[in-house]
């Protein structure tokens, strides 16, 4: 089990600093993987599509959580 599958494992039970952490360490991830393909060093391509998927499934939470659903 890969680093973003372990911060997505149990969204609805973290408290909002822990969302917004993982949100701010997913996007440093997500940065560091474009420099990477850049640079030519990216191996594996479908690191981006999870990602990409946990920090669209952070922000729905956190949405859900500031409009009080």
């Amino acid at each position: 089990m890969n680093n973003s599958e372990l911060l997505m494992k149990n969204v609805p039970n973290q408290s909002s600093e822990n969302l917004n952490e993982n949100f701010v360490q997913l996007k440093k991830e997500l940065f560091n993987l474009r420099f990477q393909k850049t640079l030519g060093e990216l191996k594996n391509t479908s690191r981006f599509l999870l990602v990409r998927r946990a920090i669209a499934r952070l922000k729905t939470e956190i949405t859900k959580r500031k409009s009080g659903v």
